[in-house]
């Protein structure tokens, strides 16, 4: 199998190209879906295609769903009374409307279908409040969308979305994705402020009645909900072979954060990639195109508007970076697309480096716009000892949380993976719509029919 020279080794050992890009676009600051700052961080990727002497580089503009955040409050009132609307305390959740709402709050734990259940007629015209967290018993993560879309159909008036990792403020998430706005006012608190309500819920006995009197919680949440544009910043290497190799980032990151790890880190590495595959360019026997997406964090519209731009037989593969500089420890999603598993495994064992990989298609991330209809596709990211998303989604998701050592790291095993892809025959065989349909476990069939994503008809 064709290996990276060492000189391109050396060269991404010592490299600040990612990471000056990193840093250029963490200072941007806001880069939401449809906002200036998300097309100001488009073009400095741009800039940097440029730099790195990739050929076709530029900005491919479509249509979106844009969302913008007004002010939010929470209130507390019964036996403890409280008035949240600092954005360390409380935010809203992208796809949110508008809306003010009084009522009973009821806690629904981590927000599983049993603890809902469990619920039952408590959660009518009620706030129900959800934590951030999967428990580690449940066979799959479960998306915020999924709880809020359960709580509004069990005819709860408001959702509260609470952190469950300590210090690390008030979690924020798409929650209408394809079907915004969503139908009822949503918003993240932090662990701390969840921790309050929570006790102050209390919780359901044996037969699901209430001990005590539940607090009454009041949302008053001020957003805007219309159609605006976002845009991919794309560039090419290689022979301007049909197919090409993807490697793709999302660029857009959530309003209150930097956007450091999730996705500002993805967007430097593709450009690193770029960089360094520039310089083996007449190796490469397929054209590598790099793509920064647009919109992931609101439904992945970036993607699926190359997805369905771009004839299927010209993509070879898709790897796809999402959160990949917490550590230099590689995770790949495969998907089940065993020729790219196998490819990772072998940079890994020439590397010496860690890799873990997982087989199940998942839906979240850049990448299932690519895997829905068989392309082969992957998604790389980092492990950490962080529960869940850990810093992401939160304002603390800033530079000072990664280290330049982990962005080479990575981008010397990603740069290894795509260049093995490029040269000589891609190890990765497209699979029809339906064994992918076939493949999807239970619960991410539901999680999409769910978030009107099902791409499938019935």
């Amino acid at each position: 199998m064709t290996q990276l020279p060492d000189r391109v080794v050396g060269d991404a050992r010592t490299s600040d190209f990612g990471w000056n890009l990193l840093t250029d676009l963490t200072d941007i600051g806001n880069r939401m879906a449809g906002s200036t700052g998300e097309r100001r961080g488009a073009e400095r990727v741009v800039e940097a295609f440029e730099a790195a002497g990739l050929r076709n580089a530029g900005l491919d503009e479509f249509e979106i769903p844009g969302w913008w955040r007004g002010e939010s409050s929470l209130s507390v009132s019964g036996a403890v009374e409280r008035h949240h609307e600092n954005s360390h305390e409380v935010i809203a959740l992208p796809g949110t409307p508008s809306g003010e709402v009084t009522a009973p709050l009821v806690d629904v734990g981590d927000g599983t279908d049993e603890e809902f259940a469990a619920a039952g007629d408590a959660l009518e015209g009620a706030v129900a409040m959800a934590s951030s967290r999967t428990p580690e018993s449940h066979d799959r993560w479960i998306h915020r969308m999924e709880k809020y879309v359960a709580a509004a159909e069990r005819g709860a008036v408001g959702f509260v979305f609470r952190n469950h990792i300590e210090g690390a403020l008030p979690p924020t998430g798409e929650i209408g994705y394809h079907n915004r706005p969503g139908p009822i006012p949503a918003v993240g608190v932090s662990k701390e402020v969840g921790d309050r309500l929570s006790r102050l819920a209390g919780e359901a006995d044996v037969d699901g009645a209430w001990e005590g009197d539940r607090p009454t919680v009041s949302l008053d949440v001020d957003c805007r909900n219309e159609p605006t544009t976002s845009v991919n910043a794309v560039a090419e290497v290689g022979p301007d072979t049909e197919e090409a190799v993807y490697l793709t980032a999302h660029v857009d990151a959530h309003d209150v954060s930097d956007g450091a790890n999730d996705n500002g880190a993805g967007s430097a590495l593709v450009a690193e990639v770029g960089h360094l595959l520039a310089g083996v360019e007449d190796d490469l026997d397929t054209r590598v195109r790099l793509v920064t997406f647009g919109s992931e964090e609101i439904g992945l519209w970036g993607a699926y508007h190359a997805a369905e731009t771009t004839p299927k037989e010209d993509i070879a593969c898709v790897v796809n970076l999402d959160g990949a500089c917490s550590s230099r420890n590689l995770r790949v999603g495969t998907n089940g697309f065993e020729g790219m598993r196998s490819t990772f495994e072998a940079v890994a064992d020439a590397f010496d480096a860690p890799l873990t990989t997982g087989e199940t298609i998942s839906p979240h991330g850049d990448q299932w716009a690519f895997v829905q209809e068989g392309i082969p596709a992957v998604m790389a990211s980092a492990t950490s000892d962080q529960s869940g998303r850990g810093w992401g989604h939160t304002h603390a998701d800033t530079l000072d949380k990664l280290d330049s050592r982990d962005l080479r790291e990575v981008a010397t095993l990603v740069t290894a993976a795509v260049y093995r892809f490029a040269t000589g025959e891609v190890e990765a065989e497209h699979r029809s719509r339906e064994s992918i349909r076939d493949a999807i476990d239970e619960g991410y069939v539901e999680e999409l029919k769910t978030g009107g994503r099902w791409p499938y008809d019935e």
